[in-house]
């Protein structure tokens, strides 16, 4: 599944006399089974695009295409929705059932689904995420840690198997080892899935460079770059527009600099660790 922006303008506040352009024609191809990043500045048009994704907002100008339908049909957002699955930052503040199975199920409660199937689809989309049905289900939501409500939240999401899943800003607030095991269930879930697309909102340049394939840099309301990761880190200026690159890439240039035989091209720390293994065998041979 597919979704294009073409020729895009979003205004806020368009009927008045002051209105605010928060994105400036802006054309890109979302493709099928893609893992994408989307950086930018505070203020870049970030969370406003990826509202436009799911016909949460509708283009002031231009068209988003999902899956060959309008946003701007109006009765066919309800489907569009389901299929593109937005979780917001800080997602555990939207759970709101006494337990955790009915609120995992809400979603698919609304698609019109039986009780067979919707307990089908709880259960699934809760061991996808790395969650105990059987241990948590019926407890509530607020009774669990953080990174398990979170969790929850995305699992709720997951439940309605949509065939884009955009994660803004997934791990706000969580601690390296929450972050790691969350990035691991999503990453199980991309690769089981052949159809599933991931957009990524992050300002983290180290989950960028460790999980993304392809990056879109965005620069007030305008598309800066769109580059494969590679690109992005090694070609990309992203400092003349107030954004960091990895620290690993950072200290690989900084020992490139002080003489050190290394590649100064590594945006993640596999790769670094790969690289000056190499370097500190060819040294002490």
């Amino acid at each position: 599944m597919n979704i294009e922006l073409n020729n895009v303008d979003y205004i806020y506040n368009e009927d008045t006399k002051n209105p605010s352009y928060a994105l400036k024609n802006i054309n890109l191809t979302i493709k099928k089974h893609e893992i994408i990043g989307l950086i930018g500045q505070t203020g870049s048009g970030k969370s406003t695009l990826v509202q436009l994704l799911n016909g949460l907002l509708i283009p002031s100008k231009g068209d988003v295409i999902v899956d060959g339908v309008n946003t701007k049909e109006k009765n066919k957002r309800r489907d569009i929705r389901f299929k593109v699955g937005l979780v917001f930052q800080y997602p555990e503040n939207q759970l709101f059932e006494e337990t955790v199975a009915k609120d995992i199920g809400f979603g698919p409660r609304n698609m019109g689904l039986d009780d067979k199937e919707i307990d089908k689809r709880v259960k699934s989309s809760m061991e996808a995420v790395g969650l105990d049905f059987e241990k948590i289900s019926e407890k509530s939501p607020f009774e669990l840690s953080g990174g398990q409500q979170r969790r929850v939240a995305v699992s709720g999401i997951i439940s309605m198997n949509p065939k884009v899943l955009v994660l803004d800003e997934l791990t706000a607030g969580l601690d390296p080892k929450g972050r790691d095991d969350i990035f691991e269930e999503i990453l199980k879930l991309y690769n089981n899935d052949p159809e599933l697309t991931i957009v990524l909102v992050s300002h983290s340049m180290e989950d960028v460079a460790k999980y993304v394939d392809r990056v879109i840099v965005m620069n007030k309301g305008k598309v800066f770059s769109d580059k494969s990761t590679y690109e992005t880190f090694t070609e990309t200026d992203l400092l003349s527009i107030g954004l960091d690159i990895p620290q690993v890439s950072k200290f690989m240039k900084a020992l490139r600099k002080n003489g050190a035989n290394v590649r100064d091209d590594i945006y993640t720390v596999d790769d670094a660790v790969i690289e000056l293994k190499r370097y500190l065998e060819a040294k002490n041979e």
